[in-house]
């Protein structure tokens, strides 16, 4: 196992397309870190740099105590997970598995005894003498996972490795992926455009955009305390609802206006909002936080009046999209409420857990 280190790594395409700025990153050894953003964010760049399959154009990246960066790919004792697999379809998944160990003239006997350890842990044990067109596409991401378990390295890369599959075998690896760390305690990192995956997987997660990291924190804190807008509507789902309007008043008078409601500024928030009397500013309020079970129980809530666009049923909840002057949000309300498309509704808001943000720098304050 070894820690992962990038210093002011960048990434610069030809064209002068910098698609990694500056990223300053530690991996912490045995951490399953995932780095998640838009298409084209500079995640995927990123992995490929520690893996060696991207020069980087400028910085330093370390695993271990050595420096990397002039370091072929093969010697640097890391092993890569694709999003397509990889497998190479005359071989058996005996074959694929052992492929990489017999390139490097491990002896057969601990070859044999590496794949059947990996082929009990990711249940293969009677797959092994197949070839992938026997395979569904869960086992075959299950063989791909197996070639690199058997390498036995200091780093596990997995870029996007979940993305063509359905919904459930999504949740199905996802679970086992994480399970399969628990056992191993290597350092992982993992690239994936799926907010859902980040949350439920990593111990810390990167938030990335136009190739510059937007913050680094657990999935608990990234929720809670997002640095900026884009963190805050990236992270969560459905996301966060936003509301451009401005404060008036100071101290307990303190109130956000916008077209269609009013609402008080929560009490911890008056002080730093003081310095915005009378200037634009940004409300964040996520889902859960308007209409929800929770919110119509408080003893003195606030309200908005709200016409309902869309209704969203999912089972253990239910999404409402409803409109507010003109601003589109969304609430999550429990699956029995009494909505229906066209009705007009007042949601309960949960004013302690509104954010606020700076619409020029959109930073939070």
């Amino acid at each position: 196992m070894a820690s992962v280190t990038l210093s002011h790594v960048d990434k610069i395409f030809p064209g002068k397309v910098k698609a990694v700025s500056d990223v300053n990153l530690e991996i912490r050894d045995g951490e399953f870190l995932v780095l998640v953003g838009p298409s084209g964010c500079g995640k995927t760049s990123t992995l490929r740099m520690i893996a060696g399959l991207e020069e980087i154009s400028a910085g330093t990246i370390s695993i271990g105590d050595r420096v990397v960066n002039d370091v072929p790919p093969k010697d640097r004792d890391i092993a890569m997970v694709f999003q397509n697999y990889a497998l190479y379809p005359h071989m058996t998944v005996r074959d694929n598995m052992a492929f990489g160990l017999k390139l490097r003239k491990f002896p057969k006997t601990e070859i044999a005894a590496r794949i059947e350890d990996a082929a009990v842990v990711l249940g293969l044990e009677g797959l092994l003498d197949r070839r992938p067109k026997e395979l569904s596409g869960g086992q075959r991401q299950r063989v791909a996972v197996g070639r690199a378990i058997v390498r036995q390295p200091q780093v596990f890369l997995f870029d996007e490795p979940l993305s063509n599959l359905d919904a459930k075998l999504r949740v199905q690896m996802r679970v086992e992926i994480s399970q399969l760390h628990a056992r191993l305690k290597t350092t992982m990192i993992y690239v994936t455009h799926d907010q859902v995956e980040a949350m439920t997987m990593g111990d810390r997660i990167v938030v990335m955009k136009e190739g510059m990291i937007q913050q680094v924190a657990d999935p608990v804190t990234l929720y809670d305390k997002p640095v900026n807008q884009m963190v805050a509507g990236f992270i969560g789902m459905p996301p966060m609802n936003f509301f451009e309007g401005k404060i008036l008043g100071v101290g307990s008078e303190a109130r956000f206006i916008t077209e269609g409601f009013t609402l008080p500024v929560p009490e911890l928030k008056r002080d730093l909002l003081s310095a915005y009397d009378g200037r634009a500013i940004t409300l964040g309020l996520r889902p859960e936080h308007i209409g929800s079970t929770a919110a119509e129980q408080l003893s003195d809530p606030h309200r908005i009046e709200a016409q309902v666009e869309v209704v969203e049923p999912m089972g253990a909840e239910t999404y409402v999209y409803a409109r507010v002057g003109g601003a589109m949000f969304v609430s999550r309300v429990d699956p029995h409420a009494n909505v229906g498309v066209g009705r007009s509704i007042s949601p309960a808001i949960m004013v302690d857990h509104a954010h606020f943000f700076d619409p020029e720098t959109e930073l939070a304050l």
